[in-house]
């Protein structure tokens, strides 16, 4: 099964990508500007079975102006691609991003990286 993580910030979409056989969480690119009909044309082309999209509640896991916006993105989303959309708590996911140091990923990626890892360990415990 294709996965892929979305980090929604506030001028680009981090993306992350799994295969759940292989069991590596990938980093996948920038989408700029938070186009909708790019994210939905990559998803077609590689496949994706899932999308795992953050959602970053507060403290108290309660739903703030950011998650609303969020979840209108994803229903958006699976408007276009009629695919399973699924939610990960993305708390502090930028600030676990910062600390991976320098690579290769943009902060973005990384912050999706961490997104679709938890989900994994969620998902197979």
């Amino acid at each position: 099964m294709h996965l892929l993580a979305i980090d929604y910030g506030t001028k680009n979409i981090g993306l992350a990508w799994v295969e759940t056989g292989l069991g590596v969480v990938l980093p996948y690119g920038v989408i700029k500007d938070k186009n909708l009909a790019e994210l939905a044309k990559l998803i077609k082309k590689e496949n994706i079975d899932k999308v795992i999209v953050g959602l970053p509640y507060g403290l108290e896991k309660k739903e703030n102006a950011n998650t609303k916006k969020i979840k209108k993105f994803a229903e958006d989303l699976k408007n276009i691609i009629n695919i399973p959309i699924e939610f990960e708590d993305e708390r502090f996911s930028s600030q676990a991003a910062d600390r991976m140091g320098e690579g290769g990923a943009s902060r973005d990626e990384k912050s999706a990286m961490i997104i679709l890892q938890s989900y994994l360990e969620k998902i197979n415990n």
